[in-house]
């Protein structure tokens, strides 16, 4: 816009909106002022969030999605969300997972941080494979993962096992391990794991890369979080 139209369009004269305009070039050039960054500039700099996890199965899976989206957004992160990416047409089932799995790679390597869903998943204490495999490949990145669990006690606690002198078996005769832990070893130590749901992770992070937000009081209707199975 020209002085001109400032003017006219805060009914302040002419010369005045020149001689502001003048001393604020003069801050800029300086150093001494930095204008406020554009809506997009202020998007851009967001941190990117990928979010595993098993919701994708869910009966609601794509409302689940737009939750989660809107959770991380109200703490100052953007998300993407494994559905966000429309699978191509006429593609065979084998086709069509392959297109799905590098889609997915793809927004992991180009998202700041993972947050993944490990709760229980098809049986206690073990999360979703695929989401065990996300949180790997991010950690070989050096991406930020962090993962949270409503599932409470440690991988023994909620395993069926019976106590032998070689230590604890599950009921298909496999050693369950017993590192004090709330997930397999492999996931505990490539992520950092909060103890609650996504809300309560995107709190911590939010801390951590001092962001400020406020949880979204959005939830979709009949939401419930998928506890242990265990």
């Amino acid at each position: 816009m020209t002085p001109e139209e400032i003017s006219a369009n805060i009914g302040t004269p002419t010369g005045t909106v020149r001689a502001q305009l003048t001393r604020i070039q003069r801050k800029v050039r300086s150093g001494d002022f930095s204008p406020p960054p554009l809506p997009i500039e202020q998007i851009a700099s967001r941190k990117r969030i990928y979010l595993a996890g098993f919701d994708v199965f869910r009966t609601d899976a794509m409302e689940r999605g737009h939750y989660l989206r809107e959770l991380c957004a109200s703490f100052g992160f953007e998300a993407t969300y494994p559905l966000d990416a429309n699978v191509r047409d006429g593609l065979s089932p084998t086709e069509r997972a392959t297109w799905i799995y590098r889609s997915n790679i793809e927004a992991i390597r180009a998202c700041d941080i993972v947050m993944a869903n490990v709760d229980d998943f098809r049986g206690p204490g073990e999360a979703d494979s695929g989401t065990a495999f996300e949180i790997g490949f991010s950690a070989a990145l050096n991406k930020d993962v962090w993962a949270y669990t409503t599932n409470e006690g440690t991988v023994l606690d909620r395993v069926s096992s019976q106590l032998t002198s070689m230590g604890a078996f599950c009921e298909r005769g496999f050693l369950v391990e017993d590192f004090g832990l709330s997930k397999n070893l492999m996931i505990a130590c490539a992520a950092r794991i909060v103890s609650g749901d996504a809300a309560t992770c995107l709190a911590e992070m939010a801390t951590k890369y001092g962001m400020e937000g406020t949880p979204s009081l959005y939830r979709p209707a009949g939401e419930s979080e998928i506890r242990s199975t265990g």
